[in-house]
């Protein structure tokens, strides 16, 4: 399903930010973080719109608040909160029905949807055009839970699980010649993306800790600090636990702002 006016690898090649733009309108620091409202209902979802409004840049809403409200709760943070708004929907399925899918996230007024790619092109182009120019298309590249070994015993060649940069690297390929928006991916990789397709490729990192900040890994494996995934160039840090565990969310959101300053000036 080709779309007319995808983007071509080998545009050109622009660094990482450097330095935090200010002014009316302009990225700062707190613009760079995306706050995952990870919770089971609209009241928490609420709760966390309404301290966080002005902390953070946007709001990510997943599967099990999606599924749990609605459509519906993306208006709902809207309104409470004032930020963006992130779809993080991971759409996988055929062609058409990727299609159809997209079309209707288009309509529901959010800012970016994710989608997985392992596989097909065509899938990737039926999202973008389904999208209509309406929503940012994210390609997911690897999780960041996933580990070289989870590859290895998933089947993938060598050259894929022994260093995966390559992986995600092809796969950022296949998104940025089908017009996604940008792609996911962790900070350890984010600089090679930027490097090779350009400054205007968004790159959406999750699996940051901040450098401050003892908790364990968890869950995710690839994990980077808020200072060295700007420093690489991503451009949106997806950070949950860090701050909404913390005994005061809006002080360590900040406190994460100051460490992406700190990255953007390197």
């Amino acid at each position: 399903m080709p779309i007319e006016g995808v983007k071509k690898e080998g545009a050109k090649k622009e660094g990482p930010k450097k330095e935090v733009l200010k002014g009316d309108g302009m990225k700062q620091a707190k613009d760079f973080i995306v706050f995952p409202l990870d919770v089971p209902s609209k009241k928490e979802a609420e709760k966390y719109a309404a301290l966080l409004s002005g902390e953070v840049g946007m709001f990510k809403v997943g599967l099990e608040l999606f599924i749990q409200e609605g459509p519906g709760i993306v208006e709902v943070v809207k309104s409470v909160g004032g930020a963006r708004v992130f779809l993080d929907l991971k759409l996988h399925d055929i062609p058409e029905t990727v299609f159809r899918a997209m079309g209707r996230v288009a309509e529901i007024g959010v800012d970016f949807v994710t989608i997985h790619g392992g596989e097909s092109k065509e899938m990737i182009e039926a999202a973008v055009k389904g999208a209509g120019g309406n929503v940012g298309v994210l390609g997911v590249t690897a999780l960041t839970s996933v580990s070289s070994d989870d590859l290895r015993k998933a089947g993938f060649k060598e050259s894929l699980f022994s260093d995966m940069s390559k992986l995600v690297l092809e796969r950022a390929k296949m998104f940025h010649s089908a017009g996604c928006a940008g792609a996911v991916c962790s900070g350890r990789e984010s600089k090679k993306i930027k490097d090779r397709f350009g400054e205007s490729f968004e790159i959406v990192t999750p699996g940051i800790r901040p450098h401050w900040e003892g908790v364990a890994k968890g869950d995710q494996k690839r994990v980077t600090t808020p200072f060295e995934a700007v420093k690489n160039g991503s451009d949106y840090l997806v950070i949950g636990r860090p701050i909404r565990d913390a005994h005061d969310p809006v002080e360590a959101a900040r406190r994460v702002a100051k460490e992406i300053e700190e990255g953007l000036k390197k």
